[in-house]
């Protein structure tokens, strides 16, 4: 495994545990694309279809055009529109897609972390996942 995809998932995992969720994802921009650079507790399916993101499709591809944290109390039952049918097969409820930026302000990535039950997420809930996932050292 590549060096710095291997630094991307380690950091994924301890930020995962030490924000209670079950699953996540890191997806690095590439042009107007978020391309995935780390998956953890992901079924193979949903990887292939979050593979690549275009801005503006999926939570990931929401958060990276809103340049805003995206959430959903419940993946399967989600009807806004913004959780894709393929994010539905994760076994987790909420789940929030976070962007994150370089020194410049620009988008470099976007930080997903799912939880097991439903739950919505306050301002400051998503104001602390936002500052803890810009901690991120690639994308």
């Amino acid at each position: 495994m590549d060096e710095s995809v291997d630094r991307t998932v380690t950091w994924l995992r301890h930020w995962i545990e030490a924000h209670g969720g079950v699953a996540g994802t890191v997806h690095a921009r590439q042009g107007d694309t978020m391309i995935l650079a780390a998956a953890v507790n992901i079924p193979p399916p949903v990887v292939k279809v979050v593979g690549t993101v275009p801005k503006g499709k999926g939570m990931a591809g929401l958060a990276f055009e809103r340049d805003a944290a995206v959430s959903t109390c419940n993946l399967r039952t989600d009807t806004t529109g913004d959780v894709r049918p393929g994010a539905k097969a994760v076994d987790a409820a909420a789940a929030v897609a976070i962007p994150v930026h370089d020194a410049a302000g620009e988008i470099r990535g976007v930080v997903g972390i799912a939880y097991a039950g439903e739950r919505a997420m306050d301002d400051s809930e998503l104001a602390l996942l936002t500052r803890a996932a810009e901690a991120l050292p690639v994308a």
